[in-house]
């Protein structure tokens, strides 16, 4: 009876293994659908600034012309970024991960964003700084102006990306406190310790 009774508990337990992982894995999931398709809008923004630019660099000269060539280096590298981004998501495997690494990679993006968003900061105020100097300078000017303005727009447009998905994905983190708590059992000298949680 005795075996019976310690053969249910070990049931149970696997049987809450398992539904971890796999709510687990549904958590990793969605977040790393919500990273592809935030890269999705990046590149999207990238190849615009590519396409707008490449027309419009042959029909304007001067502080627009720099403004465009500046767009087109800017999109090359975030479709650079968009891609890597995207691609390193399909490469995840969350099911390898242990509940101490699940949690780690589902704030590690967070974290990334964040950091981003004040590098983003830092390129609206060298983008404001060439504006400013070239208006003072009478050489390279308008390379000047048209190199901060589009600086200056790139940052803006990479702080409101980054902060927004950092939303979409802090959104999920009262996800992982249920599994956190969830039900367990313990095992000592003589002893089995089983812990059950029943809240919903």
């Amino acid at each position: 009876m005795r075996n019976l009774f310690l053969l249910f508990f070990l049931l149970l337990f696997s049987h809450t293994l398992f539904s971890q992982t796999t709510t687990f894995d549904n958590v990793h999931e969605l977040r790393l659908n919500k990273q592809r398709q935030g890269m999705l809008v990046l590149g999207t923004w990238a190849l615009g600034n590519m396409a707008v630019g490449a027309i419009r660099l042959g029909h304007t000269s001067g502080e627009n012309k720099a403004f465009q060539q500046m767009q087109i280096g800017w999109g090359a590298v975030n479709l650079g970024i968009a891609t890597l981004g995207y691609f390193s998501t399909l490469k995840v495997d969350p099911s390898a991960w242990d509940t101490f690494q699940s949690v780690q990679e589902h704030y590690k993006i967070q974290k990334i964003l964040l950091f981003n968003a004040g590098l983003d900061v830092g390129y609206m105020l060298g983008g404001a700084y060439l504006m400013e100097r070239g208006k003072r300078e009478v050489k390279n000017a308008e390379r000047l102006r048209g190199f901060g303005r589009s600086i200056l727009i790139q940052g803006a447009f990479l702080f409101v990306f980054d902060l927004s998905l950092h939303s979409i994905l802090s959104s999920d983190n009262q996800k992982l406190k249920p599994l956190l708590t969830q039900s367990s059992i313990g095992f000592a000298p003589n002893e089995v310790h089983l812990r059950l949680n029943l809240s919903k």
